[in-house]
Formats: C-alpha cells, sequence, structure tokens
C-alpha cells in the first residue's frame, strides 16, 4: 500500500503537534495557539483528515493496567513468501497480535502482541500462531520494558 506525500505548511504542522500531544486538545485552544481563525483551523484538520495525514484519534489504553503484563515481539518465517497476504489475513484473526509488519532480513513478518502472562503467549504461539499453514519458524522476543513510544517528529518535515 503506497501513500502519496501530502505537502504541509508550518501551520499544519504546529496543528499536528498539538493534535499528537492532545488528541481532544480543543480546535479553538489551538487556533488560539496557531494565531488564525477556528474555521481556519477546522478546515485545515479536514484537509489533513481526508489526504490521510490524519488517521484517526483513538484512546490509548496501558494493556499492563489491564492485566496484560507480557509484551512479545515474533518474528515469523514462512515456508512460501507469496502466502504473505494469506497468513496475514489469519494473524489478523489472533486478538493478542496489535501489530503485524512486514520486514526485511531473516523473517517475513514481524508481530508484536500482549498475553497476560507467559503461560498465554505459549498458548498463543502454539496453538494459534504455530497452527497458521505456511508458517515455518519463530523467534520470540519478549520486552522487559516498554522505554517509550512517541508518534512521528513533525518538526523535521521541510515546507
Amino acid at each position: 500500500m503506497t501513500m502519496n506525500k501530502v505537502a504541509i505548511d508550518a501551520i499544519d504542522r504546529k496543528i499536528l503537534k498539538f493534535l499528537i500531544k492532545n488528541a481532544r486538545m480543543p480546535f479553538l485552544e489551538i487556533a488560539r495557539e496557531c494565531g488564525i481563525s477556528g474555521a481556519a483551523i477546522h478546515q485545515r484538520i479536514k484537509k489533513l483528515d481526508e489526504s490521510g495525514v490524519i488517521l484517526g484519534s483513538r484512546l490509548m489504553v496501558d494493556p499492563r493496567s489491564l492485566g496484560f503484563d507480557v509484551c512479545a515481539f515474533i518474528g515469523i518465517r514462512l515456508q512460501d513468501p507469496t502466502q504473505n497476504n494469506t497468513t496475514v489475513e489469519q494473524l489478523r484473526h489472533i486478538p493478542e497480535i496489535v501489530e503485524c509488519h512486514y520486514v526485511t532480513g531473516e523473517y517475513n513478518l514481524l508481530i508484536k502482541l500482549y498475553c497476560l502472562d507467559n503461560q498465554h503467549l505459549m498458548t498463543t504461539i502454539f496453538e494459534h500462531i504455530l497452527q497458521i499453514q505456511g508458517v515455518s519458524t519463530t523467534q520470540t522476543y519478549i520486552s522487559m520494558n516498554e522505554v517509550f513510544q512517541r508518534q512521528v517528529y513533525v518538526d523535521c518535515l521541510k515546507d
């Protein structure tokens, strides 16, 4: 899936910085900070949304606060890499998996998942992931602690 790059200016970048920091920030407050009208903010945010720059807003939940004490990354090698799409569709049905990426290197796919504990992780791997036809091997990395997470750095974009 290829996205066309969208030209954004300094005001768009400023708007994005505010929204990335706090998606609930009132538009009028953003307008005041940017020195433009509320109507202009609405138009610019609508343009950013329609062009695919803004992918929506969402509530972020801390998985550990809900009891998901294990975060893991799993590299998946396929017997036949031409079956990537079929495998991804099957992985999509495993609720513990929160991210899936095509990657270069030793593996075809890299997934991120959250489990309640190591037993839950083992069950997910052996009863779900390894049951997918065409999965050749996996390698699991357990995250000891997420140090930080952030959105892209919009200040480095050019006008």
